[in-house]
């Protein structure tokens, strides 16, 4: 079960330290044995072969349009993914322009004209808060429970005047925070996903960082559990 792991490997990333440990903790605790492969952003294309895509933290990338294509091969190829932090952040970049066809940047990226991703209010970056979960959605599934207490380490959210926009072109946002956060007012976004497809599925909040590592959050483990799915009905059937 091979996985792109999409990001600019760095040691100072916590998140990065915690993904071994985690892929570890999945194929012991819940027989999910992954085969990880690091893929830096300047690398990106050509993931079609992968079983799953996991845009991981660590932005501002190397390559921005590495990370948005790397979301767009995922979407479009119906390979199972999962965007955490800035990996949510270009989910929201690529299905904006590629499928809702606006033309939009990220704020953190560098100077743009119409800012999809615009600095929080009030920085997350370090802090954990609690996110509301949508009934029925894919999210409140995974965590069982209609709220959640996470971990975040970022400074940008989504643009509140684009939401309309993505929403009416399929995307649900299926989680939220305190209201006021980004530009704009109104509930924050923190988890977005895509109906329809195998698992598509972006949180602000880093996963990663739950507990001590021993044991895989819920939202990693569906995921890996998407992959497995994903590679089983890409084996050739027997006899």
């Amino acid at each position: 079960m091979r996985i792109a792991l999409v990001g600019d490997r760095s040691p100072g990333v916590r998140a990065h330290t915690r993904i071994p440990l985690l892929v570890e903790a999945l194929r012991e605790r819940d027989g999910l044995a992954l085969d990880p492969y690091w893929i830096p952003t300047t690398d990106a294309g050509g993931l079609d072969g992968f079983d799953g895509i996991w845009v991981v933290p660590g932005s501002p990338y190397a390559s921005e349009e590495g990370a948005v294509a790397a979301v767009r091969t995922a979407r479009e190829r119906r390979i199972p993914f999962l965007g955490t932090c800035g990996g949510f952040q270009h989910m929201l970049l690529e299905y904006a322009r590629g499928v809702c066809g606006l033309d939009v940047a990220h704020a953190e990226n560098g100077p743009g004209h119409d800012y999809l991703l615009t600095p929080l209010a009030c920085t997350l970056a370090g802090h954990e808060a609690p996110v509301r979960l949508a009934a029925g959605s894919l999210i409140e599934q995974i965590m069982g429970a209609r709220e959640t207490v996470e971990a975040y380490n970022c400074s940008y959210g989504l643009n509140d005047g684009y939401r309309r926009t993505l929403e009416e072109h399929g995307l649900v946002f299926s989680g939220h925070g305190d209201s006021g956060d980004e530009s704009g007012g109104g509930e924050a976004v923190r988890v977005a996903e895509l109906p329809g497809h195998p698992f598509f599925l972006g949180t602000l909040f880093q996963p990663e960082l739950a507990g001590d590592g021993s044991r895989a959050h819920p939202v990693i483990a569906a995921f890996a559990a998407a992959v497995a799915r994903h590679a089983a009905a890409r084996q050739p059937a027997a006899g």
